[in-house]
């Protein structure tokens, strides 16, 4: 039986200051100028609790009061995806949204109604992926299950309850 988790419940495998000091590095070996906005926008990723889309993480900066268009967003999370900092979720025709890379492996299902994302572990289906790859013959390397739904109370609005 899957064990359903909240987001703040799935386990990150790495401190904010790890990261931000990976993140450092990279800049560096890059010979990359240093940017405080990379920074933010990490640290807003790892603090949400909820799959950010590129607009809401610019929205959470302006309420910051730091200075960052959607473009600049846009150009820094596709840097941090790039480097293995965060990963995105392809949830419907609005975009991506994203989430810290290093946590635990899960797996997230989404209403296609109110774009709500609940992230699970479950390790039934984990075992038959393994399972599914050993029979024939392959090693599993990774896995990226998303499960599209309507949630209970998307039903019930549909259903004018």
């Amino acid at each position: 039986m899957a064990s359903k988790l909240s987001n703040q419940e799935i386990k990150k495998t790495e401190s904010l200051e790890s990261i931000l000091n990976k993140l450092r590095q990279v800049v560096v070996a890059k010979k990359l100028k240093t940017s405080k906005q990379r920074e933010d926008i990490l640290s807003i990723i790892y603090n949400s609790k909820v799959h950010l889309s590129s607009e809401g993480i610019a929205a959470v900066m302006k309420n910051n009061n730091k200075n960052c268009s959607v473009s600049s967003v846009y150009r820094i999370l596709q840097f941090l995806e790039t480097y293995g900092f965060v990963s995105s979720i392809d949830v419907d025709k609005s975009g991506k949204k994203y989430e810290i890379a290093s946590k635990e492996p899960h797996y997230h299902i989404i209403c296609l109604s109110c774009g709500n994302i609940v992230e699970f572990i479950d390790t039934d289906i984990k075992n038959k992926q393994l399972e599914i790859a050993e029979s024939l013959q392959f090693q599993l390397i990774s896995d990226n299950l998303r499960l599209f739904v309507i949630c209970d109370k998307c039903i019930k609005k549909q259903k004018g309850f």
